[in-house]
């Protein structure tokens, strides 16, 4: 993604965006590609019939990726790029919308498995469903609100940044389910493999956005074109996935 970023708007597009623009946009696109996914794969997984537990261990692989490598990975690419950030808020980020979830989950479903068992667990699950879902529309309305007028004013702008995130997602997409194929891999696992690959952490990457360069810069509306982009792109995939079900071996 930062080599796209870089191709792009640096020189394919260097003459139809500000210079000033262009890092910000090559930030977001770092932010998005490097977010690995821990939470739409298993919807993607679960349309295309794919191995839960299999799911379930790429998401802790993801989730360890993203609390000890999500920030140096980050700091590299973008150093590499030129793009300056602060260190200290570049952990502080991961640590707020990584770390502590992640910590506050597990101690969550501890105490609940200790004083009330898996009853208590899955009641409280129901519960707490739907505040989560509430938690995400919010979100995606206040970023489109505040990003509505530069998304209506410049759509242009909109489909430029649009551009590298579908080029990287059909790419590790054909790659990684390419390689399950030549592999002889099951369907129930190429296809969240390939999945995983594809779909990225857009909460994450728009949060820390947010965080290392303002509500209204470019990295921010990088990582909400994302959010434009991820859901119509992975819906693609799920029905192209179906359709070549029978390439795979069923076991």
């Amino acid at each position: 993604m930062a080599a796209l970023g870089v191709l792009f708007f640096r020189y394919v597009f260097a003459d139809l965006i500000p210079t000033s623009d262009a890092d910000g946009y090559i930030a977001g696109l770092i932010l998005l590609g490097a977010a690995p996914c821990t939470a739409m794969v298993f919807v993607w997984s679960q349309l295309t019939r794919g191995d839960p537990n299999y799911t379930l261990v790429q998401v802790s692989v993801n989730d360890a990726v993203m609390v000890f490598a999500f920030a140096p990975i980050v700091a590299v690419l973008l150093g590499v790029t030129d793009i300056s950030v602060p260190w200290e808020t570049l952990l502080l980020s991961v640590a707020l919308y990584v770390v502590i979830p992640l910590v506050a989950g597990v101690i969550a479903r501890s105490l609940l498995l200790r004083h009330g068992g898996e009853v208590a667990l899955e009641r409280f699950l129901v519960r707490v469903k739907p505040f989560s879902v509430i938690g995400l529309l919010a979100t995606v309305v206040l970023l489109f609100g505040f990003q509505g007028r530069v998304i209506l004013a410049d759509p242009l702008v909109i489909g430029l940044i649009a551009v590298p995130i579908l080029i990287q997602s059909y790419g590790i997409f054909a790659l990684a389910y390419g390689a399950a194929w030549v592999w002889k891999v099951p369907h129930r696992i190429a296809a969240p493999c390939a999945m995983i690959g594809t779909s990225n952490f857009f909460e994450l990457a728009v949060a820390v956005a947010i965080s290392l360069f303002g509500l209204n810069s470019g990295a921010a509306l990088a990582t909400v074109v994302g959010v434009l982009v991820e859901v119509p792109v992975m819906l693609s995939l799920v029905a192209f996935a179906n359709r070549t079900r029978r390439a795979f071996p069923e076991s």
